[in-house]
């Protein structure tokens, strides 16, 4: 069975130690997520290129507001990591230059991937929104 101790029977089995002392240190972080500039802006191009094939196709009045409010939301998503790159001026990290990424490629959890197919698997789905935004409009201007 359980014994219920009280704290002055705890303080006296007790041993108490000093905590030693704490330092705050911030290592460097490396925010660029390891792709070339162009790949982010590539893939910005094209969700904002899906959003006019789909103001233009489907054009309404009614339609100008969410349009804009699409497009600011897509500057937003991929602003507000690009300014997060530039947080802290001490840190030394940059993207990596097209040279360099199709020469290195990237490491991913599941291994080195080459810079071919880490592009490719970058801009598979921003092209395919964008090539479904064009047949979904294409449908409904033949129809």
């Amino acid at each position: 069975m359980a014994e219920q101790f009280t704290r002055e029977q705890i303080a006296q089995a007790a041993t108490i130690h000093e905590l030693p002392p704490v330092t705050i240190t911030n290592p460097p972080v490396d925010r660029t997520f390891g792709l070339p500039t162009g790949l982010y802006a590539a893939t910005v191009g094209l969700f904002l290129a899906y959003i006019a094939v789909m103001g233009v196709g489907f054009a309404h009045p009614e339609m100008a507001i969410p349009v804009v409010i699409f497009a600011l939301f897509v500057i937003a998503g991929f602003g507000v990591p690009a300014i997060w790159t530039r947080l802290n001026p001490q840190t030394q990290s940059k993207a990596l230059t097209w040279a360099r990424f199709r020469q290195e490629g990237i490491m991913t959890a599941y291994g080195r991937t080459t810079g071919r197919d880490a592009t490719v698997q970058v801009l598979i789905l921003p092209v395919l929104i964008f090539l479904w935004g064009v047949i979904t409009v294409t449908i409904a201007a033949l129809v």
